[in-house]
């Protein structure tokens, strides 16, 4: 069941886009250091999306499935929230 949850596109794309700013920062970091720049560049930018269009996405999966199934609707909530968790921590210790 919690499988079959979790193969939702609407449980797949902010998990995804969590990834993807991970990658971002991280690919940032790899190239350029941890070095504050005067501008904010296209990473900061592409991650601000990817991290706010997440929201509506994560509300609809919740307004969706909660009421369904209620255990495993929280079970992929608690992994959304983790890996936006984990995107955003390198920004907020590195105090970008």
């Amino acid at each position: 069941m919690y499988v079959s949850t979790l193969k939702r596109p609407s449980a797949l794309i902010p998990l995804g886009m969590s990834l993807a700013a991970l990658a971002l920062v991280a690919g940032h970091i790899a190239v350029a250091g941890v070095a504050r720049q005067a501008d904010e560049g296209t990473e900061a930018h592409l991650w601000q999306l990817l991290m706010a269009a997440q929201i509506p996405l994560i509300a609809f999966f919740a307004l969706t499935t909660l009421p369904r199934a209620v255990k495993p609707a929280l079970f992929v909530l608690l992994l959304q929230t983790l890996a936006a968790l984990a995107a955003a921590a390198p920004v907020f210790i590195l105090n970008w």
